[in-house]
């Protein structure tokens, strides 16, 4: 732009005409082209300042602006033009007239202007709502949303199989009330419709190795699953059979099919709950009292069959029918007695079934409950067994009475920071990827922060992860002497040990933290026969990593620059 304004002076400024020194009467014609040519001369040195100043401003951008000379030096600079107006309906307006035109909203309505009401904002959790859009595919083992509409699913078929039972035997369905029970059914049978069409057609599944993903190959394995045929099954209309019997319960039975829902909604809670043991106890215990109920709603049954209050065994029909055919159902299974003695044929063989079932129930659900208690406990079971072999151990040989305590202290505190005695025991049954995953995960931050593998392979740090051992270090416990064979390195992941020696074997050189490494020297160090060089000793209790001299050279022969690396700094 410069250039091309340079250049415009040049072709421009010699061909201006110039006043005539010698003076001579000038025509009308004259004047004016004089007049043109000054005007011409004042507006091409306008233009040479214009452009000196857009050049140092490009050369010095930091340099502030002059102001704009005048236009003219015969009379005074005019006030700078106005900016030109917008494009229209592009006019700028103030913020505070644009937000109230944003708040105030008007409607037209018969001929008068009507403001609308603002409209709230809509909260975070709505609008996640709003936007959510619904997937093309499930996991049935990762999708928190699947097993939030597993629960859902599980509630309708309990609302079946409970409330069947009683609408069957018990006086609570009226005509008075039909129409609400009617609506609690067709609810529910929504929900099991919802979940043949909408999510069982979506779950993925596992073909040769590979997960499916494709809507058709998806409805279609799920058309051919035993799960299918019970689904539709559960929703055989035997309603129809209400227009010759009336509104019966009874004909619904076939809902109760639909129970393989409730078992996956167990699975995949367990799967995703920290303590699924209390889950498990409250299912047993829930599985007892829907044996009472049934055993309730048969008592009633059976009362009603025989007449209420005819004999001292059945329900006189005093009280809350309910409650009393339950108290009835819980003495007869579990067997405490105390009931009357039943007088007919039909009162003796109902109540020799109920002894035999209740017997057979109640040894079912003790051994399920003795099971659930038995996993929710087995860890402390294993522990409490090592604790007491270890214990009959040392009794056996007289061992001191302090070192019996050390031992006891070291189960306790191993037990307590760490919940299991030996790490890899519990993951001894993983593919060798899978413990490298939760090893890294655990341990990477802690072994990655150590200076001595600063600069090493990252890939070799991976490895050693899996080799490590934890091991516990009760306070007082020396973690190696002075002279000792070298066979292992340390690095502490949690608690203090401190450097001692001096002439008394007390005296503290240095204390080591978290993070920290020691015994890398005889371990790193060429030739056999390495020697310790200080005395280590835990203050407090120390978690320590203890990694193997020939753990690390099978790793070293892989990883030779990081080996070159680790010698030079264990020198």
């Amino acid at each position: 732009m410069l250039n091309d304004m340079d250049r415009e002076d040049e072709l421009h400024t010699p061909g201006l005409l110039t006043v005539d020194e010698e003076e001579r009467p000038l025509s009308a014609a004259s004047q004016t082209s004089v007049v043109v040519n000054e005007r011409l001369q004042e507006l091409v040195k306008l233009f040479k300042e214009r452009t000196e100043r857009t050049r140092e401003r490009l050369v010095d951008p930091d340099e502030s602006d002059e102001e704009s000379p005048s236009a003219s030096p015969a009379k005074k600079a005019d006030a700078p033009p106005p900016p030109p107006p917008p494009p229209p309906g592009e006019e700028k307006k103030d913020p505070a007239d644009g937000e109230k035109a944003e708040e105030e909203i008007f409607l037209e309505f018969m001929g008068y202007q009507v403001k609308l009401p603002e409209m709230p904002k809509m909260p975070d959790w709505l609008r996640a709502i709003v936007e959510y859009r619904f997937p093309s595919s499930i996991d049935p083992y990762t999708d928190l949303i699947y097993v939030v509409w597993l629960f859902l699913v599980t509630c309708a078929w309990n609302y079946n199989v409970w409330l069947i039972p009683v609408r069957w035997a018990f006086p609570y369905q009226t005509p008075e009330n039909i129409h609400l029970w009617l609506l609690a059914d067709y609810f529910c049978d929504s929900i099991y419709i919802l979940d043949i069409l909408v999510f069982q057609p979506r779950l993925q599944f596992v073909r040769g190795g590979d997960i499916v993903c494709d809507k058709k190959d998806m409805r279609e394995n799920y058309m051919q699953t035993e799960r299918f045929k019970m689904d539709m099954i559960s929703l055989f209309p035997l309603e129809i059979l209400y227009y010759f019997t009336g509104v019966k319960s009874v004909l619904r039975f076939p809902r109760l099919l639909k129970y393989q829902a409730f078992f996956e909604f167990n699975d995949r809670l367990e799967a995703v709950m920290k303590k699924a043991y209390i889950y498990r106890v409250i299912r047993t215990s829930a599985y007892l009292l829907y044996s009472l109920h049934c055993n309730a709603c048969l008592f009633y049954w059976g009362s009603d069959y025989e007449g209420l209050g005819s004999t001292k065994w059945v329900y006189d029909g005093r009280g809350n029918s309910y409650i009393r055919c339950y108290y009835f159902a819980v003495k007869t299974l579990i067997t405490i007695g105390g009931l009357p003695d039943p007088t007919t044929v039909f009162e003796i063989v109902f109540q020799l079934v109920n002894y035999f079932v209740g017997v057979f129930a109640f040894s079912i659900m003790i051994g399920q409950m003795r099971d659930v208690v038995g996993a929710a406990t087995a860890g402390q079971a294993y522990y409490r067994a090592c604790v007491d072999s270890t214990v009959n151990y040392m009794t056996s040989y007289r061992i001191p009475h302090e070192v019996q305590k050390r031992v006891k202290t070291w189960y306790d505190y191993t037990w307590q920071s760490q919940g299991m005695l030996d790490e890899r025991d519990l993951l001894v049954q993983l593919p060798d990827k899978m413990r490298l995953d939760i090893a890294a995960d655990v341990n990477y931050s802690i072994v990655s922060k150590v200076a001595l593998f600063q600069g090493c392979d990252r890939q070799m740090i991976f490895d050693m992860l899996n080799r490590l051992k934890s091991v516990v270090y009760l306070p007082g416990d020396y973690v190696c002497k002075k002279g000792e064979i070298g066979r292992e390195m340390y690095i502490i992941k949690a608690g203090e040990v401190q450097v001692v020696g001096g002439p008394d074997g007390n005296t503290v050189f240095v204390t080591l933290r978290a993070g920290s490494v020691f015994g890398e020297i005889s371990l790193l160090a060429g030739g056999g026969g390495n020697r310790r060089t200080a005395n280590v000793r835990a203050h407090g209790f120390a978690n320590l990593f203890i990694l193997d001299k020939k753990d690390l050279a099978e790793i070293l022969v892989h990883y030779p620059e990081s080996e070159k690396l680790l010698r030079k700094k264990a020198k």
